[in-house]
């Protein structure tokens, strides 16, 4: 490895671990039922088990994710990420990437059968999943593509596309919106039971609980 993407991950590690630290000190200020559904970071034995498992190389960046947090429980605090998404645990992670590599294969394998090119991909060996719809559930999430570290969505409708440049890009821009309210573009932190919550929430007894965060 040269120098030079020795310093970047250097400095995409210490990104990812400044940006994460930032978004746990708001929640144990303001959400602990939300810090409550963490999970600890995972051990090096435990991450390199589950590169094994996956079968692909897992960048410095996620690695340092989950060295400070392996996923979340299945309170309500749950869906705390940006953009309502959860933090997947490892066993998550594994079932739902070998279940998205069968359906490229199928896919793969039907669409040459019927002497069609495949423009799109369904997934991709190097996209690794970590954060999904709930704590339980993974119809749509994000993956990371461990080629070019830019985020992917994921939905049970087949539809992919890119939402973030890379996950520091990611949790600073979470980061920055729970330090300052007023720099969300989309859904807003806020509070229900202690537990943080983007809204407004669609459902009306969420939405009557719910008291927004104005720093």
């Amino acid at each position: 490895m040269s120098d030079d993407m020795q310093r970047a991950q250097t400095v995409e590690e210490r990104q990812v671990t400044d940006a994460w630290r930032r978004i746990a000190s708001w929640l144990r200020q303001h959400a602990p039922a939300t810090l409550e559904e963490l999970l600890p970071g995972a051990s090096e034995e435990e991450i390199a088990a589950l590169e094994q498992a996956l079968g692909v190389r897992i960048p410095v960046g996620l690695k340092a994710l989950w060295r400070e947090c392996a996923g979340v429980q299945s309170g309500s605090g749950a869906v705390f990420l940006l953009e309502r998404r959860a933090l997947m645990r490892f066993d998550a992670i594994v079932v739902v990437y070998q279940m998205q590599i069968q359906l490229q294969r199928r896919s793969q394998t039907l669409s040459e059968r019927r002497g069609e090119v495949q423009e799109v991909a369904l997934w991709q060996p190097s996209w690794i999943p970590f954060c999904s719809f709930g704590a339980d559930d993974y119809t749509y999430g994000l993956s990371l593509d461990a080629e070019t570290g830019r985020l992917w969505s994921w939905s049970q409708f087949a539809e992919r596309s890119v939402e973030f440049e890379s996950l520091t890009a990611y949790l600073e821009e979470m980061a920055d919106v729970l330090e300052v309210p007023s720099l969300a573009t989309g859904y807003r932190p806020g509070l229900v039971n202690d537990a943080l919550e983007w809204g407004p929430p669609e459902d009306p007894e969420q939405r009557a609980l719910w008291v927004p965060y104005s720093g």
